[in-house]
């Protein structure tokens, strides 16, 4: 049975503890008294025998707990479906005697729960397993112990951040720097959500840098830039080993989404040896200085397979 999983998911290797009636909820603070009250009621199963009908009895006036019958976790002819199995008590645990008075706890999700991110996300984990998600333990989301219920909404008959519109926002509610650099005056199209984060980034976890969805950055970039893939007879070093060297995915102040202006962009790996890598502090008419600086000669800067490439000349 469905709550056997989420038994196991909160109790975990931890040793069962019986606390007596006269504990009750309204007298736990920390998220640690709320877990062995929670316990308690898993322990002795006490679910109620009329299911949701208990729960609706008083929770049937409020618009955000019937929406709950409009999505797929309250589809009942769906055999996956909470609401098919254990109902609310699925997911909220044994109901005990919540009902008499109010002072049992059941679980909580989202910003008001008093239970931590990862006691909340295991009643999530008992179903959601699958290799989408397998890197979730390991992931930075989990680490920072972010809740699954700050990205998803279960009671709706469509959870947001499904949809490919509310990707984005969702995501840089929390990532700030990153939402500033997609308004900048070069960015990927993410601020029209013409491209979502999800394109690169693996919000459930992954074993590569970043979360990225690909093996690496730069084969990430590949999957839409193919024409920089190569292969070339003449190869730009920085570019065969990662993308973000020279540029910012995100966003930048500059052209083609490079950290900094030519020439100073190229001065980082360029030595004081010669006019390549001369600076012009001031105005000039020069070919060092006027325009795109270093790119008034070195065009190809990404490689070359022509013979005089190893410049980057043409």
């Amino acid at each position: 049975m469905r709550w056997h999983k989420i038994k196991r998911w909160i109790i975990g290797a931890s040793a069962l503890l019986l606390l007596s009636p006269s504990v009750i909820a309204e007298n736990a603070q920390s998220s640690e008294q709320l877990e062995k009250l929670l316990e308690q009621k898993f322990t002795a199963g006490q679910y109620s025998s009329k299911g949701a009908d208990t729960c609706l009895m008083c929770h049937k006036k409020n618009d955000k707990v019937m929406a709950i019958f409009d999505g797929k976790h309250g589809d009942m002819s769906h055999s996956n479906s909470p609401m098919a199995g254990l109902q609310c008590e699925s997911c909220h645990g044994p109901l005990g005697n919540h009902n008499k008075g109010g002072k049992e706890p059941m679980i909580t999700f989202g910003r008001d729960s008093k239970l931590s991110a990862p006691t909340q996300n295991t009643v999530c984990l008992g179903c959601h397993q699958n290799t989408a998600k397998a890197g979730w333990h390991n992931s930075l989301h989990n680490l920072e112990e972010i809740a699954c219920a700050s990205c998803h909404q279960v009671h709706a008959a469509k959870d947001p951040i499904l949809d490919k519109q509310q990707v984005n926002q969702t995501c840089t509610s929390c990532h700030t720097r990153e939402k500033a650099d997609m308004n900048k005056r070069s960015s990927h199209p993410l601020k029209w959500d013409q491209m979502t984060c999800i394109d690169c980034h693996a919000p459930h976890g992954s074993s590569n840098e970043s979360a990225l969805k690909k093996a690496t950055v730069n084969d990430t970039c590949y999957s839409c830039h193919a024409e920089k893939r190569g292969p070339f007879l003449w190869e730009h070093a920085p570019v065969t080993e990662n993308c973000s060297t020279c540029h910012n995915p995100h966003g930048s102040v500059n052209e083609a989404l490079v950290k900094q202006r030519v020439p100073q962009l190229c001065q980082q790996c360029h030595a004081d040896d010669g006019h390549a890598s001369r600076v012009v502090s001031q105005p000039s008419t020069n070919a060092f200085g006027a325009g795109m600086g270093c790119l008034n000669c070195h065009s190809q800067i990404h490689g070359s397979n022509h013979p005089a490439g190893s410049n980057f000349a043409r």
